[in-house]
């Protein structure tokens, strides 16, 4: 018996499906990351991560030390890359846990290695490289007459390959616009990142990995493919953008987000909902209750403007989503019981909510529905590899 109040259904299907879509259209010669970081963008990393490898990803990308560390405590060994910044004092953790840290410049190396010499254990690296994300990283100069000079980064990478401790494994860049509709500013980030590794290979420097295409840039921009992609939201099924599409590629979200109803009550007209009484029935009408709320990660923000689906049909959230429970307005929906499958994203019936709809309705983007779900909300798999 299913006893979930609160559950995420992840086909892991769907992601072995959206992999293949995606490798379908990547160079031949690129290696394919899936980024798994966030807790595979609030899918469940642990699971995620093997499907991913077992349907053809070569490497796993993940934000924080920690995150690559639990994929080694689970028995993952396929290449990690953290993206995120190291404490100079982690390298021996580093070097044991066998995986890849990114450095932002020449001194973040320098003080890596420094650590590591003291410690007696060789690092491999991939260095950051701004092309114009203006995060972190190091500058690349677009051309002469710059701010930065392009003589100064080659010294850089220059001091950075002769590291003791620190082998300079990769080079990679971020993309900011690579989902828009406007391609100038991507073509421009990569013309800075392929002149650099031009430039570098003029002075015979040749770095085994460089990459840059995130989800969105494998779609859009196959010149960006170099030598492997990172793809993040789309192996997950949703494109970067709400308004973006891909003929090439068909994907399918792997998530569905449901619940039930706990009780109902058929309330009078005017009856006031939630908290601050903001919603105000309009005519007699049955108020349910779901056992969703803010902490589960479903955002304040729908409230009394967001939907649900109950038996097929879509149900006005009335009042304000609460900390552990959220009303719906079911009057219009025939026999609504206590019991009664409830589905805040996904498809039930003819009707979908998907996780673009529930951005938009919030002003953010899908990213952040699916990776802000809460850990009491339970995973549950089908497809599973069999952890």
């Amino acid at each position: 018996m299913d006893t979930s109040l609160v559950k995420a259904e992840i086909d892991l299907n769907a992601l072995e499906q959206n992999i293949r879509e995606l490798r379908k259209i990547t160079a031949a010669n690129a290696r394919f990351m899936a980024v798994v970081k966030a807790d595979a963008y609030g899918h469940g990393v642990l699971k995620v991560a093997q499907k991913a490898l077992e349907s053809g990803a070569d490497c796993l990308g993940v934000a924080r030390l920690h995150e690559a560390e639990g994929l080694r405590r689970a028995g993952i060994d396929a290449p990690i890359l953290i993206f995120g910044f190291i404490f100079p004092e982690h390298c021996t953790l580093l070097s044991d846990l066998d995986v890849t840290a990114t450095v932002y410049n020449r001194e973040s190396a320098q003080l890596l290695d420094a650590q590591a010499r003291k410690k007696g254990v060789k690092l491999r690296v991939h260095l950051k490289i701004d092309t114009g994300m203006g995060r972190v990283g190091m500058v690349v100069p677009p051309g002469s007459g710059s701010f930065y000079s392009l003589d100064a980064s080659i010294r850089d990478v220059k001091t950075i390959l002769k590291l003791n401790a620190v082998e300079l494994e990769g080079m990679y860049t971020h993309f900011a616009k690579a989902d828009d509709t406007d391609r100038t500013y991507t073509l421009s980030q990569i013309d800075i990142f392929s002149s650099f590794i031009r430039e570098l290979k003029k002075e015979n420097i040749h770095i085994p990995l460089c990459h840059a295409a995130n989800s969105a840039a494998i779609m859009n921009f196959p010149e960006s493919h170099f030598d492997m992609v990172r793809a993040g939201i789309s192996i997950y099924g949703f494109f970067p953008a709400g308004e973006m599409s891909c003929p090439a590629v068909s994907l399918k979200p792997a998530m569905a987000l449901k619940t039930i109803v706990t009780f109902t009550k058929k309330v009078p007209k005017g009856f006031k909902v939630s908290y601050g009484s903001t919603y105000e029935a309009e005519k007699e009408t049955i108020i349910a209750s779901t056992p969703i709320g803010y902490a589960d990660g479903y955002s304040r923000l729908l409230s009394s403007r967001g939907h649900m689906l109950v038996k097929g049909e879509k149900a006005p959230i009335a009042g304000r989503v609460c900390m552990d429970q959220t009303l719906i307005d079911v009057g219009h929906i025939p026999g609504v019981r206590p019991g009664d499958e409830v589905v805040v994203m996904g498809r039930q019936g003819n009707q979908e909510i998907t996780a673009d709809d529930i951005a938009q309705q919030t002003g953010t983007i899908n990213y952040e529905i699916v990776s802000g779900l809460t850990s009491r909300v339970q995973r549950v798999y089908s497809g599973s590899p069999g952890f």
